[in-house]
């Protein structure tokens, strides 16, 4: 009886909790509909405004459409994002609305990668263009925020604020001595002297070969970075060198000094000069409105030619995959799809992954080349196009990366846990098995580690899907075997590192792919559709409301410990032979 009363209590509850996850999403769905209805960017822009951008939220690649973005979940805040699409599109917008004025720049945390960021930069680099002023304002600026404010053309700060700059760093996690705690054995077979994404499992520090490659593309990354700054605050590139190697910025009065900022204000003081800059009374509020807010006033086109940007974005995984990956079924379909599609006339491959599965990426760089047969197909690479990323990358036309882009790192592994130790020793469990042939059980034992033969067997598998992507990229880039080996060994490059060595053809952003694809199918007007397409808001509600609550309460319990949890999750899914980044390289 006891038992019976404990599950229905259970029960109860569950139910309980469902009925309060549906109604707070319901009123989400109401709200969000009355707020399209009713406050479209048309009505919420007034003459004389200023476009007001913080960037201190996650940055995708897509905008999602779930129901549940935006949406205020107690205990957990909300979680509004913008996609990096509709970022860039929306300052465009802005350039050419005669409503807004300027742009007042508000960043603190841009949780985005460096080639990310780069683009946003652009496009408010653009945006300047038009006349129209760029004011940055925050409390205080990390190193990617004041990056991001460096195009401005005024920057202040907080009387009692800070200014991080002090250089790049690059951090790669290491799990060998939790393992071997656990009593869990990885087991490698790789190709590459550089593949290091196996070496968390293998090391507890880093090996002398991803020293030298991660050290490389870091500086190269920092390169870039001091030349824009550089640019924009004409501050030579050896003071700012010698500014971030002496930390001698640490509060808002050594901003100043080192003209890094322009003045130190508080915010009602800066809201002052807005008004006056706009010609707006003292006593009126300043019309404003923040991106996440507005569209734009432009018409979009529907009909005519189209080019079609293609996303691929997430580890590359076998099968149809989600959202949040890159599924090699449902990439492929989409590819056929674009290929037969006689309204699209090219195809832009946008990819921002670390790699994954070689099967996958195999599966999609098929579609690739019989896409490029058909029409033009040019790929525009993100923060991470590496690994599988290039693999599925290299047969395109044209492959276009930012300087900041990772990339390269062509190479394989196999990847197989040892958990005898964990199992036998410290938990007590033992696995006994027949089996019909001598190797039927082979990469499926748990508790047993590789024999010889067996890992000699791996290793020709390995080696052979090493050969089959090296020959791909040098069927694709026109190089010899060779060639492709000596820059290849799982060696990852930048964009601008990639570029001297042949592997992309140019360095810009996702915008000047879509015009290297436009001049190749000879359009002069066209318009943009973009893929795979976005769920409609009930469908994804359905579909992962589930998950999006677990991961708010997965970031809010967990905070930067999360990582940890996601790299094991990583590993647990891995299968096969593997073409991936290193799984976690944080840069800073």
């Amino acid at each position: 009886m006891k038992s019976f009363f404990k599950y229905v209590l259970a029960t109860v509850t569950g139910i309980g909790i469902v009925v309060v996850i549906l109604f707070i999403v319901l009123i989400g769905i109401v709200s969000s509909a009355i707020n399209q209805l009713g406050s479209s960017s048309e009505n919420l822009v007034s003459a004389n405004s200023v476009l007001y951008i913080s960037l201190n939220h996650m940055i995708p690649e897509r905008t999602s459409t779930s129901p549940l973005d935006g949406l205020h979940v107690p205990g957990y805040g909300e979680m509004k994002s913008l996609g990096l699409n509709d970022i860039l599109s929306r300052i465009a917008a802005a350039k050419e609305d005669d409503r807004i004025k300027g742009i007042y720049l508000n960043p603190t945390y841009v949780n985005t990668g460096m080639a990310s960021l780069k683009q946003i930069r652009e496009a408010l680099l653009d945006f300047k263009k038009s006349g129209k002023f760029v004011v940055s304002y925050s409390d205080m600026y990390t190193q990617k925020a004041f990056y991001i404010a460096s195009v401005a053309d005024k920057i202040y700060i907080n009387p009692e604020g800070s200014l991080e700059f002090k250089g790049l760093s690059a951090s790669v996690t290491f799990l060998k001595e939790a393992l071997d705690k656990l009593g869990v054995e990885m087991q490698v077979v790789k190709v590459g002297t550089y593949k290091s994404a196996v070496e968390p499992f293998l090391l507890n520090e880093m090996s002398s070969a991803n020293r030298e490659q991660m050290n490389s593309y870091l500086q190269s990354m920092y390169r870039a970075l001091l030349t824009d700054i550089s640019a924009s605050r004409k501050i030579s590139i050896d003071s700012l060198h010698q500014i971030a190697d002496a930390y001698r910025i640490r509060n808002a009065d050594d901003a100043l000094r080192f003209k890094f900022v322009d003045g130190k204000l508080y915010k009602d003081e800066l809201l002052t000069m807005l008004k006056k800059q706009l010609g707006v009374a003292e006593k009126k509020e300043l019309s404003s409105i923040s991106l996440l807010d507005y569209t734009g006033n432009g018409q979009t086109k529907t009909a005519g030619a189209r080019i079609a940007v293609l996303y691929a974005v997430g580890d590359i995984v076998d099968g149809e995959g989600t959202d949040e990956n890159v599924g090699g079924d449902r990439i492929s379909r989409e590819l056929r799809k674009l290929r037969r599609d006689d309204r699209v006339k090219a195809v832009v491959l946008r990819v921002n992954s670390p790699g994954g599965s070689a099967l996958a990426s195999d599966v999609i760089a098929r579609e690739v080349a019989l896409t490029k047969k058909a029409k033009p197909i040019v790929v525009s690479m993100g923060d991470y196009a590496a690994s599988g990323g290039y693999y599925i990358s290299a047969l395109a036309d044209s492959i276009f990366a930012e300087q900041e882009t990772l990339t390269g790192s062509i190479g394989v592994f196999g990847l197989i846990p040892n958990f005898q130790d964990l199992l036998n020793t410290k938990l007590g469990i033992h696995i006994d098995e027949v089996q019909t042939g001598k190797f039927a059980d082979l990469m499926s034992s748990p508790d047993r580690p590789l024999s010889e033969e067996e890992r000699a067997i791996i290793q020709v598998e390995v080696n052979r899907v090493y050969q089959t992507f090296m020959g791909k990229v040098a069927e694709g880039r026109q190089m010899s075997m060779q060639n492709v080996d000596s820059i290849g060994q799982g060696r990852v490059w930048t964009g601008k590192q990639a570029l001297e060595l042949g592997l992309i053809d140019g360095v810009g952003g996702l915008q000047r792919a879509v015009a290297a694809a436009a001049r190749k199918a000879n359009l002069t007007e066209y318009r943009i559709v973009n893929y795979p397409t976005i769920k409609d808001p009930f469908s994804s509600l359905l579909g992962s409301s589930k998950e999006k609550i677990k991961a708010w309460v997965l970031e809010d319990e967990l905070a930067e410990y999360r990582q940890y949890i996601d790299q094991l999750r990583t590993v647990a899914r891995v299968s096969g032979v593997q073409a991936r980044l290193p799984y976690t390289v944080e840069i800073r």
